[in-house]
């Protein structure tokens, strides 16, 4: 687990830590990125919490969710460019 600082909410945290692992690599285009319950596992936040990581990052177009199957980072052509 990290020490989450205390003046930013805990989603935040640690959607930055996942847009990092995405941006370097460690999660590569069209594979699978931590479940809620594996964020809740890792990061020893909510469900709740770990639904809007999923949600943010959704929203910033970094990943998308195939119900049954899992979230997933999107292929890098397909990404909004900022």
């Amino acid at each position: 687990m990290i020490e989450f600082a205390p003046d930013q909410p805990r989603w935040r945290q640690v959607a930055a830590i996942i847009r990092r692992r995405i941006e370097d690599g460690t999660y590569p285009p069209r594979t699978r990125v931590p479940s809620v319950l594996q964020l809740q596992a890792e990061f020893g936040i909510a469900a709740a919490t770990g639904q809007k990581v999923h949600r943010a990052l959704r929203d910033e177009g970094l990943i998308y969710t195939e119900p049954g199957l899992g979230s997933f980072v999107t292929r890098t052509d397909a990404r909004p460019q900022a």
